[in-house]
């Protein structure tokens, strides 16, 4: 007898696939079809590795680092990581209190893997990352979604963070700046918030840093266990050098936060992947003390594809859209597209209709903002080229033009 889902458990039902992987494969199904596809979905930068980190691999591969790591990572990797800390953010750590992992997101999983218990609660402002509700139901807790207006900002105030807290919250999870949003919390924001977590002493933060790197405004960014040194013991900073150096694929993450956790996530880590690809480590410690010339390069060349397709969407009836203070994306408004018809007849009733239209008359791949937790908005990834910018909008602009 063949297996059927009766024989799955509870926890692998109640999580669905990532729905930004999922648009990735069905761009990749369009195009091996003949489909000329303009492809906002990824969030990758569209630029490769850069030469001196790649040359620090190769050199490290002919060294023989081809072996098994510590699990918590290679002394080398554990100390480029504490320098960086304090470096970036003012932020000081033991090496006990560092760890790495096989990209933020297997981190972030084995944080929440060590710590939630069944019905604990994990809040989770959205917009949010796609992955985070997903994470917390894998490991049976519960995750409180609460809605973080465009009106501030998409940013979690701390009347909402206040009113969001139960006794059974175990977790708030913090993504600054933001995807999907570019969301990025001021000191003043962080402060406020941190005020509120004071007065609840069981609840831990984790803040996703991923982005940091990537901020549009003078100010750089602020990191909450810098701002509210007073809450540092249930903190836990995850970041990685996926977006800032085009690495994503060498899928490379790195955290630092309570010894105790600390510990516990490299247990979890060591029954599971043991420890991150010995070159990939190898890598990340030429990306993290190398030459920082290329970081300030690619964010400056971030800002301009933002500027620019923030003014064509702005352009066109029926879609407004924010200017992000980080990250590379825009999350533009379509409410003003709902309600209209296609050439075909459809009524556009919702966000995941117009992303259909989009694909189907347009040839422009985008994500609906259902899958983020805030509609009826859209996500465009602009880590891709200014050519492909303005193709991507004009053809939207044009199929917008034909709706009635």
């Amino acid at each position: 007898m063949s297996l059927d889902t009766s024989f799955l458990a509870a926890r692998a039902l109640a999580i669905k696939p990532s729905p930004s992987m999922a648009a990735k494969a069905r761009v990749d199904q369009l195009r091996s079809e003949g489909r000329d596809i303009v492809d906002f979905t990824v969030g990758e930068p569209d630029a490769d590795t850069p030469a001196h980190i790649v040359e620090g691999a190769i050199d490290a591969l002919r060294a023989g680092q081809t072996r098994y790591t510590p699990t918590a990572g290679t002394a080398a990797l554990l100390k480029a990581v504490q320098g960086k800390f304090e470096r970036e953010n003012g932020l000081r750590f033991g090496l006990d209190q560092i760890i790495v992992g096989v990209g933020a997101k297997q981190l972030i999983f084995t944080a929440l893997a060590a710590s939630v218990q069944e019905g604990d609660e994990v809040i989770v402002p959205a917009p949010f990352w796609v992955s985070y509700p997903d994470m917390v139901l894998a490991n049976e807790g519960k995750p409180v979604i609460v809605v973080c207006d465009e009106a501030n900002g998409f940013k979690l105030t701390p009347q909402v963070l206040e009113d969001a807290i139960t006794p059974r919250t175990k977790w708030l999870i913090l993504n600054s700046p933001s995807n999907p949003t570019g969301a990025v919390y001021a000191k003043e924001e962080l402060a406020a918030l941190a005020d509120v977590l004071l007065r609840h002493p069981q609840v831990a933060v984790l803040t996703d840093e991923i982005y940091e790197h990537l901020c549009y405004g003078e100010a750089p960014m602020a990191s909450l266990a810098k701002v509210a040194p007073q809450l540092a013991d249930r903190v836990l900073t995850v970041n990685g050098v996926s977006k800032a150096y085009a690495m994503t694929g060498w899928r490379l993450g790195y955290a630092a936060g309570p010894k105790v956790l600390i510990r516990a996530m490299a247990t979890q880590i060591s029954q599971n992947t043991s420890c991150v690809s010995a070159v990939s480590q190898a890598a990340a410690v030429v990306a993290l003390t190398g030459d920082q010339a290329g970081v300030a390069e690619a964010r400056e060349t971030y800002r301009a594809r933002r500027d620019r397709v923030v003014a064509l969407l702005n352009a066109i009836p029926g879609i407004r859209c924010a200017v992000p203070d980080g990250a590379f994306y825009v999350y533009p408004s379509v409410q003003a597209l709902l309600g209209r018809r296609t050439p075909q007849g459809k009524i556009l009733a919702n966000d995941l209709d117009v992303v259909m239209y989009l694909l189907d008359a347009a040839g422009v791949a985008v994500l609906d903002g259902a899958a983020y937790g805030l509609s009826p908005y859209i996500r465009l990834s602009f880590a891709t080229s200014m050519s492909q910018i303005e193709e991507g909008c004009d053809r939207i602009a044009k199929a917008c033009a034909q709706l009635r």
